[in-house]
């Protein structure tokens, strides 16, 4: 079984995962801040699946749904490494880039395509949402 880990940037904090993950890219508003990118890509583990080592700070948004989305950094150097939400409480999505792998899986769905920026393409993925996974 594939094991990989993720670090925030000073290493204070990390995210080991074992599976394989479902790798969604986001471009909604909130992702677009949150990374300070264009998109966000998190890959969705089942939570029993995820060891997360480190003290992390969390920021508390409200969703479009109307639940909550929790994303947790660390405290030191600002690095979001891994978020949840009240829509889907068994999985924790952890920031693909953090886990700094060339090889990691591309992305298989691409939401919140209302606020794509017109030069971005997210090509390998197979479904994609105007807004979030029901639209």
């Amino acid at each position: 079984m594939t094991e990989r880990t993720a670090t925030c940037g000073c290493g204070a904090v990390t995210a080991r995962a074992t599976g394989d993950p479902v790798v969604v890219a986001c471009h909604c508003a909130d992702c677009q801040r949150r990374t300070g990118s264009v998109f966000g890509v998190g890959a969705y583990y089942p939570k029993e699946a995820v060891a997360i080592t480190g003290s992390t700070n969390r920021f508390t948004r409200p969703t479009a749904s109307g639940g909550e989305f929790r994303q947790n950094f660390c405290p030191r150097c600002g690095t979001t490494l891994f978020w949840n939400a009240d829509n889907n409480p068994d999985l924790i999505g952890i920031a693909v880039g953090a886990f700094v792998d060339p090889q990691f899986p591309a992305p298989v769905r691409s939401v919140w395509e209302q606020t794509i920026h017109h030069w971005v393409t997210v090509g390998p993925a197979g479904l994609h949402k105007l807004r979030g996974r029901e639209s």
